[in-house]
């Protein structure tokens, strides 16, 4: 999963590991990286220490995402977003970010389904700034009706960039509609267009009033700064603002029993080679029993994580009819996420065959499991990548800020190496049986349409008109 810069965050599968639970006369335990808090208006504050460079990364989350839209206003937590950098009485309209960056800085923002969160990487001597700023705006957004009209304009064309002239991405989208029945996950964080269309300044300030509290915030501070640094500096500016009761999710709808698979084919003259897609519901880390997500992480890096699982070396490698095949698990959801593979059919090649034979693989570790040495591959993959990871501001900053977001604890966060660890070959046999089933899964080709031939229309009095 990726960030997109302050606009569109797609489907995430940022991250795996989950962070914090604590309060001010108990903060976290001795060991642990990252020390967490409270401040008395009900804010998290988490602050991990890292002196080797003398810069900081600053992250505020919220507790609500395009999963938390009223019915009929799809997008408007993204459109939130945006509008969030359109300034205070302290700050002019637009100079949010200009500010930022005439102090070395770098920001940006991202919306997910469960969460929207703004970051900045500043010089450590700057943290102070950046924290007076981000409270501002916390509860003194100022919005113009010309400012909301234009940046709505702005949101109705990214969509039109990114998804509308996007096959693949149109892809994506309808599957989602087609895997989630009940629940919003099935709606677009973009939002639907002709919902956005409609969105107005009213639906903004309706919005930013109810979620935008310290209550239902947490700050991250990563880099050069101790906890009471951090404490004292927080205690001064988000913790003068007051608490909302109101700051809460509302009850989401859950998903009703799936009984039969479905599929989706999108005929598209822009798109490149044929490929085949499924995504199945899974659980994720916060709605999985114990053990389960990190046995599912395992099943989908020995199934298709990279050139080295079984779907690469089988479809690519092997019997060479696709020129690329994958897997993943998305495992960040509050609520439940999704097991996917895909795989992009060779020249001259079905998709219908490169779906019997990823079924195949499938089935094989359905009925017989992984081997040990897979097993352990994929454990040291992971550490590797988790370890690696320490040594970035940001990953840190997105580890503990996405798992408090998701309620889980700075415990869980450093302990998921030695959860990984204790996953055997029985545990991902289970997961596999559980969870590969057809019935709660949406297949989707995507397969080029021949573009339709150019004719002349008669009455446009010799221009040409392209019907496609």
């Amino acid at each position: 999963m990726h960030v997109q810069s302050r606009r569109f965050l797609s489907h995430l599968a940022i991250g795996l590991l989950m962070a914090a639970t604590a309060n001010l006369s108990q903060p976290a335990a001795a060991g642990n990286r990252a020390f967490h808090t409270k401040l008395k208006n009900g804010m998290d504050v988490v602050v991990i220490s890292d002196h080797r460079a003398p810069v900081v990364t600053h992250m505020v989350w919220y507790r609500v995402g395009a999963a938390d839209e009223p019915k009929g206003h799809s997008g408007i937590a993204h459109f939130l977003e945006h509008l969030m950098f359109k300034g205070t009485d302290k700050i002019a309209p637009g100079a949010f970010s200009k500010v930022i960056a005439r102090n070395g800085g770098q920001d940006n923002a991202f919306t997910g389904q469960d969460v929207t969160a703004y970051f900045q990487r500043v010089a450590k001597d700057r943290l102070p700034l950046v924290m007076e700023m981000e409270a501002d705006r916390m509860v003194n957004l100022k919005l113009r009706e010309k400012d909301v009209l234009t940046e709505r304009n702005v949101i109705l064309e990214e969509r039109r960039s990114r998804v509308d002239n996007n096959p693949s991405s149109i892809l994506s989208e309808e599957m989602m509609a087609a895997l989630y029945q009940g629940h919003p996950y099935g709606i677009p964080i973009i939002g639907w267009e002709h919902e956005m269309a409609e969105l107005n300044r009213a639906d903004a300030l309706t919005h930013y009033g109810r979620y935008y509290a310290p209550n239902n915030a947490i700050l991250i501070v990563s880099g050069d700064v101790k906890p009471d640094e951090v404490m004292a500096l927080a205690e001064k500016t988000f913790g003068e603002i007051p608490a909302n009761d109101n700051a809460v999710r509302d009850p989401r709808p859950g998903e009703p029993p799936h009984r039969a698979a479905r599929r989706v084919r999108l005929e598209d003259p822009r798109a490149g080679q044929p490929t085949m897609q499924r995504v199945y519901l899974a659980p994720s880390y916060s709605s999985a029993e114990a053990g389960e997500a990190e046995a599912l992480d395992l099943l989908m890096k020995v199934v298709g994580g990279g050139s080295t699982s079984r779907l690469y070396k089988d479809l690519v490698v092997k019997q060479k009819i696709a020129s690329s095949a994958g897997g993943w698990y998305g495992g960040s959801g509050l609520d439940s996420s999704r097991i996917g593979v895909y795989a992009v059919a060779q020249d001259g090649i079905s998709l219908e065959q490169v779906e019997k034979a990823a079924d195949a693989i499938i089935a094989d570790v359905v009925a017989n499991g992984i081997t040990d040495d897979e097993l352990e591959r994929a454990k040291k993959n992971y550490l590797a990548d988790y370890i690696y990871g320490n040594d970035s501001q940001s990953t840190l900053a997105r580890r503990y800020g996405w798992g408090l977001a998701m309620g889980r604890s700075v415990e869980d966060v450093e302990a998921w190496p030695e959860r990984l660890s204790k996953v055997t070959a029985e545990d991902v046999l289970g997961v596999a049986r559980k969870h590969f089933d057809l019935k709660r899964s949406v297949t989707g080709y995507l397969v080029p349409a021949e573009k339709k031939a150019e004719r002349k229309d008669p009455s446009a009095q010799g221009k040409t008109v392209s019907k496609s």
